[in-house]
């Protein structure tokens, strides 16, 4: 099969053995993907917690057919379609654990659609609603809003009953909130504007440092942080066992998936690239101009 690894060059498509599935995984004729950070990350050569080095294979999610299950799935058969957080989603087949599987509803939602969800939707669920602990009638600020993960925790806030959320992809601002300060902001850049996040930051608020886009190291004003009494929490999936990753699922279905099927949730699509331009798609997210999801078709 075909698939988007890294050479020794750089990323390449190339012919990889097509993988087989474990008891608990199922194996997933892929349709489309999407692009996230963490690809970039490793197309730079960088390791991104398991995934790194030559030979690594990129991708992190995708929509299409179940091929075949695994000996211990129940709920999923050959045919169904589906959508999925799935390591190496930038190929033709991939596997990933049956707990990290939707269906795809059944509203006429495309491939390229159900694509962008199963990342945005799981990070951004976890960030706002658990880690966040957001309240029916607080405020959200997503710092750095413009990705489709940005997007989604704006329209994850709203559905949970903030009464007022906010999206950045620079510096954040208090007069939105009469000088009280944001309950929860939930932050995409990190290091540049940790200190802004502080300072727009409510009494006994929370910052959940999701994504680290402007750097991992900066300044930190801890005499505004423990003046305000903020709760500043970090997450990630890299250091999440499966049962971890497969309870944030099951939370986040819990809450969001009939706004999903009814198509209340949803991702602007900003460009579309076929496997064989791969290269060229990372390139776009790299200059970071888009607005929305980068879909990767691979059908």
């Amino acid at each position: 099969m075909k698939a988007a690894v890294l050479g020794e060059k750089g990323v390449e498509v190339r012919d990889v053995p097509r993988p087989t599935p474990k008891p608990n995984e199922v194996l997933i004729k892929v349709r489309a993907s999407s692009l996230n950070r963490a690809d970039t990350i490793v197309a730079a050569g960088i390791q991104h917690g398991p995934v790194g080095g030559v030979g690594a294979r990129l991708g992190l999610e995708c929509s299409g057919e179940v091929e075949a299950v695994g000996s211990e799935v129940t709920g999923f058969k050959a045919g169904d379609r589906v959508m999925g957080s799935a390591p190496g989603g930038f190929a033709e087949y991939t596997v990933t654990d049956a707990g990290r599987l939707h269906r795809i509803p059944g509203n006429n939602m495309t491939y390229a659609q159900a694509a962008c969800f199963p990342i945005a939707l799981q990070t951004m669920h976890n960030a706002v609603v658990t880690a966040g602990r957001l309240k029916r009638g607080e405020t959200l600020l997503i710092q750095g809003a413009s990705s489709g993960v940005g997007l989604m925790g704006m329209q994850i806030g709203k559905l949970m009953g903030a009464s007022m959320v906010l999206g950045t992809s620079t510096n954040a601002h208090r007069r939105a909130t009469g000088g009280n300060g944001v309950n929860l902001i939930v932050d995409m850049v990190s290091a540049p504007v940790a200190n802004g996040n502080l300072a727009a930051c409510a009494l006994l608020g929370r910052i959940v440092n999701v994504g680290r886009l402007g750097g991992t190291k900066g300044e930190f004003n801890y005499d505004l942080h423990a003046l305000r009494r903020i709760d500043y929490i970090g997450v990630t999936f890299r250091t999440r066992t499966s049962e971890e990753v497969r309870d944030i699922v099951k939370a986040m279905r819990a809450d969001l998936w009939p706004a999903v099927e009814s198509g209340k949730l949803s991702l602007p699509i900003y460009k579309t690239f076929k496997l064989d331009h791969i290269v060229e798609a990372l390139g776009v997210m790299t200059a970071n101009q888009h607005f929305g999801k980068i879909v990767i078709d691979v059908a």
